[in-house]
C-alpha cells in the first residue's frame, strides 16, 4: 500500500505545479519594441492629412436635358456670371415649348376679346340708360306743364291724365332699369377683374416659358474658375445632371477624413494649425459631417485669417493639427501596436532585463505620439509596446 501511495502523491504534486505555473513564452529581444514610461507635457492634439479646396464651390447642372450642340468655354477658364458655357439640343422639348406658347397666346387673345365684348355690352347699357333717363325727363317736364295747364282749365282732364300716366310709367321704368344696370355693372366689374388677373397670370406664364427656352444654354451662375468641365459634342445629358463645377475665388478651406475614434471629441470652432513652406497658419473646424464611411468621417476647416499665403493652391495636401486642449503634465507611454491587442487594458512590464510580466493598466487620452497613463504604471517602467497578438494568453515573457 505504501509503495503505491508514493507515485500518487508525486503525480498530484506535478499536476499542482503545472496548474499554478504561469504561462510563459521565450522571445528574442530584437523582435520587441521596448519603451520607458516618462512624465512630460501631454498635448491633446490630432494630426491628419487635409486637402486644400475652394471655400465655395458651385455645381453646374443641365437644366434642360438634351445632346450637346455647342461648347463655348474650356475647363480652367475664368468666367463671369451669365457667360454661356454650352448649348444643348432637344427637338421634342423645343416643340413642346412652341406648342405651349401657341396655346397660351391663343388663350390670351380669347380673354382679350371677351374683355372687349364685356366692355361693349357695358357701353350699350350705358347708352340705353341715357335714353331711358332722357325719356323720363321729357315725361316729367310734360307732366309738370300739363299739371299747370289743367289747373288753369286750359287743357282737358283726359290729356292731363295721359301725361300723368306717362310720367308715372317712365319714373318706374327708370328706377327698374337703373337697378338692373347697376347689378349688371357690378357683375361685369367682377368679370373684368378676373379676366385682367387671368391675363396677368397668363402673361407671366408665357414670360416664364420664354425664359425656360433659354435653359437650353447653360450659363455661369457666378463669377469664378471653371473646373471639372469636360463635355463632349453630341453627348446626351439628362435634366439636372452635373457637368462641372465653378470655384468661387473667395478663399480656401481644408477638407480631411478623420478616424472615427475622434468623432465625439471634435466640435465646431476647435482651433488648430497647418504648416505651409515652414509658415504656420491658424485654422478652426467649421463643419463636421457625422456620417462614418470605412471607419472615417469628414471635417472642414477654415483659415482664421483671410490673407493667407499665395503658396496655398487648390488640391494641395497638408498636414493639419487640431488642439483638443492645452499642454498638461502627465505620465506618458509611447504609442504602439500593443493597444490594438489589449485595447489599452494591460501591458507587459519588464521586472528585470530578461523578463516581462503582464500588468493591468488604465489609459486616458491619446495623441499621435503618446497615450496618457492613468493607473498601473510608474515613471521609469519599461513596457513592451509592440504587438501582443501572438501571445495574448501569456502571462510572462522571457526575453533572450
Amino acid at each position: 500500500m505504501l509503495i503505491w501511495g508514493i507515485p500518487i502523491v508525486l503525480l498530484a504534486s506535478i499536476v499542482f505545479m503545472n496548474l499554478t505555473r504561469k504561462k510563459q513564452v521565450n522571445i528574442k529581444k530584437d523582435t520587441l519594441s521596448i519603451r520607458e514610461v516618462i512624465r512630460g507635457d501631454f498635448e491633446d492634439v490630432i494630426l491628419f492629412n487635409s486637402r486644400v479646396e475652394p471655400k465655395t464651390t458651385v455645381l453646374l447642372n443641365v437644366i434642360q436635358g438634351g445632346s450637346v450642340s455647342e461648347i463655348f468655354v474650356e475647363s480652367g477658364q475664368m468666367v463671369k456670371k451669365g457667360t454661356p458655357l454650352l448649348k444643348v439640343y432637344n427637338p421634342n422639348a423645343e416643340l413642346n415649348y412652341l406648342t405651349q406658347e401657341t396655346a397660351m397666346i391663343e388663350q390670351i387673345n380669347n380673354l382679350r376679346n371677351l374683355r372687349v365684348s364685356i366692355k361693349n355690352q357695358q357701353l350699350g347699357l350705358d347708352q340705353q340708360l341715357l335714353s331711358i333717363n332722357n325719356d323720363y325727363r321729357n315725361a316729367k317736364r310734360q307732366y309738370d306743364l300739363d299739371k299747370k295747364l289743367y289747373g288753369k282749365g286750359i287743357i282737358a282732364k283726359n290729356d292731363y291724365q295721359k301725361s300723368e300716366q306717362e310720367y308715372s310709367f317712365q319714373k318706374e321704368r327708370n328706377n327698374v332699369i337703373k337697378k338692373r344696370v347697376s347689378e349688371e355693372k357690378m357683375s361685369r366689374d367682377v368679370q373684368l377683374s378676373r379676366i385682367n388677373l387671368s391675363l396677368s397670370n397668363m402673361q407671366k406664364s408665357i414670360e416664364l416659358l420664354r425664359e425656360n427656352k433659354e435653359n437650353f444654354t447653360v450659363k455661369a451662375p457666378v463669377d469664378g474658375l471653371l473646373s471639372s468641365f469636360n463635355p463632349i459634342l453630341g453627348e446626351n445629358y439628362n435634366q439636372g445632371q452635373p457637368i462641372g463645377k465653378m470655384d468661387v475665388l473667395d478663399g480656401f478651406k481644408l477638407v480631411a477624413n478623420v478616424d472615427e475614434y475622434y468623432i465625439s471629441k471634435l466640435k465646431k470652432g476647435i482651433k488648430g494649425s497647418v504648416a505651409v513652406n515652414g509658415e504656420n497658419y491658424e485654422i478652426k473646424i467649421s463643419k463636421i459631417y457625422p456620417e462614418v464611411v470605412n471607419g472615417q468621417f469628414t471635417v472642414e476647416l477654415l483659415f482664421t485669417k483671410e490673407n493667407i499665403s499665395e503658396n496655398i493652391k487648390r488640391g494641395m495636401s497638408l498636414k493639419s493639427k487640431v488642439f483638443l486642449s492645452g499642454k498638461t503634465k502627465a505620465l506618458l507611454i509611447s504609442k504602439g501596436m500593443f493597444y490594438q491587442s489589449t485595447n489599452g487594458n494591460w501591458v507587459f512590464v519588464l521586472n528585470s532585463d530578461n523578463k516581462a510580466v503582464k500588468r493591468d493598466i488604465k489609459i486616458g487620452r491619446a495623441n499621435p505620439f503618446y497615450y496618457e497613463v492613468l493607473e498601473g504604471l510608474q515613471e521609469g517602467d519599461k513596457v513592451i509596446t509592440s504587438s501582443y497578438d501572438d501571445y495574448k494568453d501569456v502571462e510572462e515573457i522571457n526575453i533572450n
